[in-house]
């Protein structure tokens, strides 16, 4: 139900006290008196702790400082007047007991009258007294409709004409800031660059950064890690390639839904984090990272607490990507934690939401350990698929070593025995790779001297890959992927060379 018609549909059955939990105070009362003007006929009071009463001249000032007073106005007027109290960051008030008592004695009125109470605050506390006189609405941010007329607004005032597709992104860049901040950053594109252009969206994706700094949970990832850093793993990259637009209008208009997220398991190095961290890049979309340890608080509540924070700054920022590194860790044997039934409580209020959430926020998980794993998140619907990063194959290797080459010996990569690299790095992850790379560069360096592939292939047989110690870990995995549980990222030609 729409904000406009579920306030209607409340007011009109004289629910008493109404709380609307939103940051946009300017922009939801004239939401409520565009509202009010058209289907209902009620006179608006407005208050504030510094100005007190406002927009009424008959009550201008009243009750300056004086909470208690701002509900006493609700006593004098007439019976029959049909009235709104609309009463800014009154929430702050609520634990007073005369406040709290004062509104308990005022709902036997407003229940019996044309007149309601409607709290405006960006926090949302209601002692426990009050609950059951007190309804809350979310105040939505602007959809997309609202920022399409915002856009169009600024660009006629411009003189300027803009592409579909750029006009589509920035309207996407737009969703999960407020109409002011939405405002306000559009002044600053206009002030740097003059114009409205493709620049425009990294200044806008900048302003969500500086929502996300206001909270310790999670942390902006600033990406430029591409899809071709990647070797190999070419059914995932397929799997991402057909769902890059899926967040677009088109899409919507198509009718498809947006995609859910990933489950990404495999040892460490497989290239997980890297997968993460290019998809965000190629697709376009911010890329928040939680912080499993930080979410865990030492208060009773207070996990499931930041839990939902997290859910809504990510749902506020959306569309972005949620990147959940090592959620093994964070939720494996959540049964014999001893923290009073926290971790399971965290759990089912995450699966929940992973099931059920509507906004498009894709999760990408990642997990080192598939037995540490509840259940519960490996059964199908939390995620739209798991794929398992199996070590790369010969011919993945070559790949790999291609691309890390390229990054160190941009004009002599080409001369360098790939098949003779790879034929010697068996068992080995993409990260050690590398590292056998940077190594063979070290020896050479020591010698004063460019280093070769011979440098390489000695790193190789001085290096332990991590899957010869965690062998046992690494052949469960397999059996995973070859039984059909999990789907494999690399395709089977691979396999089969």
């Amino acid at each position: 139900m729409k904000f406009n018609d579920e306030l209607a549909l409340f007011l009109k059955a004289r629910y008493p006290i109404i709380y609307i939990n939103t940051v946009e105070e300017d922009r939801v009362e004239y939401v409520i008196r565009k509202n009010v003007k058209t289907s209902l006929n009620r006179s608006i009071y407005s208050w504030d702790f510094v100005d007190g009463y406002t927009n009424n001249p008959n009550n201008e000032g009243f009750a300056k400082r004086n909470p208690l007073q701002a509900l006493e106005l609700v006593e004098r007027l007439n019976a029959e007047t049909p009235a709104l109290f609309l009463l800014k960051d009154f929430n702050r008030f609520l634990t007073d007991l005369s406040i709290s008592r004062k509104l308990r004695n005022l709902s036997r009125i407003l229940k019996l009258q044309p007149k309601t109470i409607i709290i405006i605050g960006s926090d949302l506390i209601i002692p426990k007294e009050l609950q059951d006189l007190v309804t809350v609405i979310e105040f939505q941010l602007p959809l997309e409709d609202e920022i399409n007329q915002e856009l169009n607004r600024l660009i006629d005032s411009l003189n300027i004409k803009l592409e579909s597709q750029l006009f589509e992104n920035l309207t996407r860049a737009c969703q999960g800031l407020s109409l002011e901040r939405i405002r306000r950053v559009l002044s600053k594109i206009i002030a740097t660059y003059k114009t409205i252009n493709d620049n425009s969206i990294a200044i806008l994706l900048s302003e969500k950064k500086q929502i996300i700094s206001q909270t310790e949970i999670l942390e902006y990832y600033s990406v430029n890690e591409k899809i071709t850093n990647l070797g190999g793993l070419a059914n995932l990259k397929d799997w991402l390639e057909k769902r890059k637009t899926a967040f677009s209008i088109q899409a919507s208009n198509y009718g498809l839904p947006t995609p859910r997220g990933l489950l990404l398991i495999g040892l460490q190095g497989t290239g997980k984090s890297l997968a993460a961290k290019a998809i965000a890049n190629d697709w376009q979309l911010p890329l928040l990272k939680l912080d499993v340890g930080k979410l865990f608080g030492g208060i009773v509540g207070e996990s499931e607490s930041r839990l939902r924070q997290m859910i809504n700054v990510a749902e506020t920022i959306s569309p972005c990507i949620l990147w959940i590194d090592e959620i093994d860790k964070a939720f494996s044997n959540t049964e014999s934690k001893g923290d009073s039934g926290t971790s399971n409580r965290v759990l089912a209020t995450f699966i929940s939401w992973l099931s059920e959430k509507n906004k498009p926020v894709f999760v990408i998980a990642t997990a080192n350990n598939i037995d540490l794993l509840p259940l519960e998140i490996v059964r199908k619907g939390r995620f739209d698929e798991i794929f398992f990063l199996d070590l790369p194959k010969q011919k993945e290797r070559e790949e790999i070593f291609k691309i890390h080459l390229k990054e160190f010996r941009p004009k002599t990569w080409e001369t360098f025995d790939y098949v003779e690299l790879a034929q010697s790095s068996d068992d080995f992850s993409g990260a050690e790779i590398r590292q056998s790379i940077i190594e063979g560069m070290y020896h050479a360096f020591y010698e004063k001297r460019e280093f070769t592939t011979r440098d390489i292939c000695l790193a190789l047989k001085e290096l332990i890959p991590l899957a010869h110690l965690e062998s046992d870990q690494m052949i469960r995995l397999q059996e995973w992927a070859s039984s059909g549980r999990i789907r494999s990222a690399s395709s089977k030609q691979i396999y089969l060379n």
